[in-house]
């Protein structure tokens, strides 16, 4: 007997991907699964594609929010109505490799780890890859706190060991949020070297707005971890400097 998943997909204005996305996850070995997906006020095609999807396929569920809630919001309504034993991350323009679920649950039920992640490719609007993120073997909450190395697509928690663990409610930075909020519980989340998804890079993401990034990261060190003025600068030079290197001396 194999332990459900409840993949969590929030989805704003993501018509042009989400079949995609969708697909990917119909595609995996691993099949005792549901897909919760939560239309954040969409105007566009969305819905409608989910909604075809779903008379195929009871396991996709489609929540919608009748006025725009946010990202963190949203993902916490369906981790709110998610009923399997794993909780696993998806956006709407992202994509799993086929035996993605597969291999992170057979790696965490083989020793018990609660909170997983996994190496990840990029690849740019057009679905063509354009890099590669590895990630470490282990983190801890003070590891995170210089750097996140987790993507959220690979990222997979065991409610069975953790509970429900909800996103702090930020517009940016939530999912990264959340991963410290389980370190705070556990002592390391582990790392699989295994490319097990495919992150998109799009024009609007806040990957491409570096500014904003650093804006949300210190909110998320004064504001949601309670950090001092002195360790919130230490821990943002390391974030800063990280962001450098990643940026500059690949």
């Amino acid at each position: 007997m194999t332990h459900k998943v409840s993949i969590i997909t929030p989805m704003h204005n993501s018509a042009s991907y989400i079949a995609e996305t969708i697909d990917s996850v119909l595609a995996q070995s691993y099949q005792n699964w549901e897909m919760i997906i939560v239309d954040d006020a969409s105007d566009d095609q969305g819905p409608g594609i989910v909604r075809e999807y779903k008379k195929k396929d009871p396991r996709i569920k489609l929540l919608v929010n009748h006025s725009k809630m946010g990202p963190a919001l949203t993902r916490n309504l369906a981790i709110e109505n998610s009923t399997g034993r794993f909780i696993a991350f998806l956006d709407s323009d992202d994509l799993w490799v086929p035996d993605k679920l597969e291999v992170q649950i057979k790696f965490m039920l083989e020793d018990s780890y609660a909170f997983t992640f996994a190496n990840y490719g990029k690849v740019n609007e057009s679905g063509e890859d354009v890099g590669r993120i590895t990630v470490p073997e282990k983190v801890s909450y003070k590891d995170l706190l210089k750097t996140c190395s987790v993507g959220c697509l690979t990222a997979v928690y065991d409610s069975q060991l953790l509970g429900k663990v909800y996103m702090p409610v930020l517009d940016k930075r939530q999912d990264y949020a959340l991963w410290l909020k389980i370190l705070k519980k556990i002592p390391h989340g582990y790392g699989i070297d295994t490319v097990l998804g495919k992150y998109r890079l799009r024009g609007k993401s806040i990957s491409a707005n570096k500014l904003k990034a650093s804006k949300y990261q210190w909110i998320v060190y004064r504001e949601i971890e309670g950090l001092s003025v002195l360790k919130s600068s230490y821990y943002f030079i390391f974030y800063t400097l990280h962001g450098i290197i990643k940026t500059y001396l690949k």
